[in-house]
């Protein structure tokens, strides 16, 4: 174990992926060594094929690395077994998707306890804690509808819900405000900035969002697939 991760909730050296388009090789992330500690609060910007989202499902062990090394918690994912890194994502990582990805039949409380069911935590627990963090997010009373009574914000804080409450270490947005119009997403951003900072959640965001840069503590800059640059948000 890299000694780095005694300090890093994310760390990855020489993290390298390449595509074959065509059969021609594509480089999408190009050698990258990244720290991310317990609680950030952080953004990974870039412009479109820039690599950003390329990076952020290698973090989520989504997609498998051409070369390099990717520890979450400690642990070296790069080298898990199928098997073994759907455990441990389904223990350490809530998600959160631009296209919410609600299931439409299943109810807000359905959809949120859906982790914890696979987690066999008990009914009772379920119910509670689905009833804690709608709170959180501010849909109290909401648990028996359906997404499609939703609006698109409201749809979005069920998902960030569903991230939070089985208390994973990281959480892993792609592109959570795509679908917002500004007002929304200011909501949506200051919520779970406020969250993060209640819970000490780990949150890691890959955006184009200006919103979502301003309201970033650190903004990490991916271009062609190299970070150019990493600095403090200090606005």
């Amino acid at each position: 174990m890299n000694k780095l991760t005694e300090n890093n909730v994310i760390l990855t050296e020489k993290l390298k992926k390449t595509y074959e388009d065509n059969g021609v090789p594509v480089e999408a992330v190009r050698g990258i060594d990244m720290g991310i500690k317990k609680g950030e609060f952080t953004a990974i910007v870039g412009p479109s094929g820039s690599g950003k989202t390329t990076l952020l499902n290698l973090l989520s062990g989504l997609d498998t690395p051409t070369e390099g090394k990717i520890w979450l918690e400690g642990k070296l994912i790069s080298e898990m077994s199928g098997g073994e890194l759907s455990d441990f994502r389904r223990d350490n990582i809530g998600f959160i998707f631009q296209a919410y990805n609600l299931i439409p039949v299943l109810s807000v409380e359905e959809n949120i306890e859906y982790i914890m069911l696979l987690q066999s935590v008990p009914k009772d627990e379920r119910h509670r804690r689905v009833l804690e963090i709608l709170d959180e997010v501010g849909l109290t009373e909401f648990e028996n509808r359906l997404p499609t009574k939703l609006s698109g914000g409201q749809q979005q804080r069920v998902a960030v819900a569903r991230a939070m409450v089985a208390k994973p270490a990281i959480i892993l947005a792609d592109e959570p405000t795509a679908n917002l119009d500004s007002v929304t997403s200011g909501g949506l951003l200051d919520m779970m900035h406020e969250l993060n900072q209640k819970t000490g959640m780990t949150f890691l965001f890959s955006t184009h969002d200006p919103i979502v840069m301003e309201r970033a503590r650190r903004v990490i800059t991916v271009l062609d697939g190299k970070i150019s640059d990493d600095s403090e948000n200090i606005g």
